[in-house]
């Protein structure tokens, strides 16, 4: 299972949804705080669950990035080591960005002025996306402080 992505997270924790989006934050909750079932092999798990903590730090602060990602490795690290999570956390995953996506509305994206020296992106719900860009430097001033463009 790929990792959750901290974004989607953090915008459940603060609130994303309304009232849909408080039940679905709370339905992460709920299979958080459930005890472990049976490893891949039938044996019993430790009682105590990774993402609990996490959970209610990035419940403390919902807009902080670090505490997102922490929650996604956490609930990835509960995926790998109980099959009944795993399904779970699918099932949860499967409504949270249903709700993102229908909550999100019409993409707006407008660039009026201004000069852009790198990539510019539009748009809406990148996922996994990793970008990599090197600054190019603006063009040299001539001396005498005159634009490069201009014509005499």
């Amino acid at each position: 299972m790929d990792p959750i992505s901290a974004a989607l997270l953090a915008s459940l924790a603060g609130g994303v949804g309304g009232e849909l989006g408080r039940q679905v934050w709370a339905g992460l909750g709920v299979l958080v705080h459930r005890p472990f079932q049976r490893d891949e092999d039938g044996g019993q798990l430790p009682a105590t669950r990774p993402g609990e903590a996490e959970l209610a730090r990035l419940e403390e602060r919902p807009a902080d990035p670090v505490r997102a990602q922490a929650l996604s490795a956490a609930l990835a690290m509960g995926a790998a080591v109980d099959m009944d999570f795993h399904a779970g956390l699918q099932q949860w995953l499967a409504q949270a960005t249903a709700l993102v996506h229908s909550v999100g509305g019409d993409t707006r994206n407008e660039i009026s002025g201004g000069t852009f020296r790198g990539p510019v992106l539009q748009g809406r719900d990148f996922s996994g996306a990793s970008f990599t860009t090197h600054t190019q430097p603006s063009p040299p001033t001539p001396p005498g402080g005159a634009d490069p463009g201009q014509r005499d």
